[in-house]
């Protein structure tokens, strides 16, 4: 089969299209003819070497996926040849990716895709929406009456969480960086945007919350941004957290609840898939019932422009997901 290959690591340039061969279906697998993926950044990590679950050379990248079932392997029973389908099923370590005509793809980790969506609007969903859900549904347990601080509302994994947080019943306040990712938020559901480089933390806090904090805060930022999180959440409130942590020292002065998220953890390890499965039939069904929408960026790219979709992203350009359909 044909498929988008790094045989180094290195910058967006190192993509190359080449014949690999194709995979067999195994037990409890199905192999997926792919329809498209999308970038995440964790994907950007891993071309450059960064991470330390990068797949062996040469690879075949990409976690996203949307496609049609081709072949079900033994003791599968929940999919049939023709089903249209989505997942974040491989990428890493130990499996193979989407970038290619067919990917292998654990079952468990496998839902039927939304019907109200299409192939690639479809793929720009599973990584970001399994991660908020975990974040503010699994771990953090959002619920009605709580008020809820989403971080980079308009960004892959942001734009989820609010409308998560929203449909937990919660009250949800996001912020963004400028007035048309600000104006994004509330068409999602936001109850209030706040455009970080003009407002100090306090400021927002005190208007938002009478001083008190924030019951949870979703930090999809990172970095300097983990302050400004656990400053803007109440005693004892929680933060969930989905990039790598710095000083921890404010989590023990205001007794905070801190949840790191990882949703590769399943795929690395080969347990919790099913977990993951259940989080996207449950998320087809929210987009189906015109609950939950993926939001896209203006550009779309083919497989075979692997290196400009992963540029895109990069760049800080991009909002929302950046989506590759399969020209191969």
């Amino acid at each position: 089969m044909k498929a988008v290959v790094i045989r180094q690591f290195g910058g967006p340039e190192v993509f190359e299209t080449a014949e690999v061969p194709r995979p067999a279906t195994k037990p409890g697998h199905v192999l997926i003819r792919v329809a498209a993926s999308s970038v995440n950044p964790v994907d950007y990590k891993i071309r450059s070497g960064v991470t330390p679950f990068a797949p062996d050379l040469p690879a075949v990248l990409h976690g996203d996926v949307a496609g049609v079932i081709e072949e079900v392997g033994d003791g599968v029973s929940g999919f049939k040849p023709g089903d249209e389908v989505y997942a974040c099923a491989g990428g890493v370590r130990g499996t193979g990716g989407a970038l290619a005509e067919y990917m292998l793809a654990d079952a468990d980790s496998v839902a039927l895709k939304p019907k109200t969506l299409s192939m690639a609007e479809a793929a720009a969903l599973p990584l970001v929406a399994i991660t908020a859900w975990e974040a503010l549904i699994d771990r953090a347990k959002v619920g009605p009456g709580q008020t809820v601080l989403v971080h980079a509302a308009a960004g892959g994994v942001g734009h989820i969480g609010v409308q998560l947080a929203k449909w937990a019943g919660a009250k949800v306040y996001a912020t963004a960086s400028n007035d048309e990712k600000l104006a994004i938020a509330k068409r999602l559901g936001a109850d209030a945007a706040i455009n970080y480089r003009e407002r100090t933390v306090r400021d927002y806090v005190d208007e938002y919350t009478g001083g008190k904090g924030f019951d949870v805060v979703f930090d999809t930022v990172g970095g300097d941004n983990f302050a400004n999180s656990f400053e803007a959440a109440k005693l004892n409130g929680t933060v969930a957290a989905i990039t790598g942590l710095q000083k921890t020292g404010p989590i023990f002065l205001k007794g905070l609840t801190l949840h790191a998220v990882l949703m590769l953890i399943p795929l690395l390890h080969g347990v919790g898939r099913k977990r993951h499965g259940e989080i996207l039939a449950n998320v087809a069904k929210l987009v189906d019932e015109g609950k939950l929408r993926p939001l896209i960026d203006a550009r779309t790219f083919g497989f075979s422009e692997a290196g400009e979709a992963h540029r895109r992203l990069e760049s800080g350009e991009a909002t929302g997901k950046v989506v590759l359909v399969n020209d191969l």
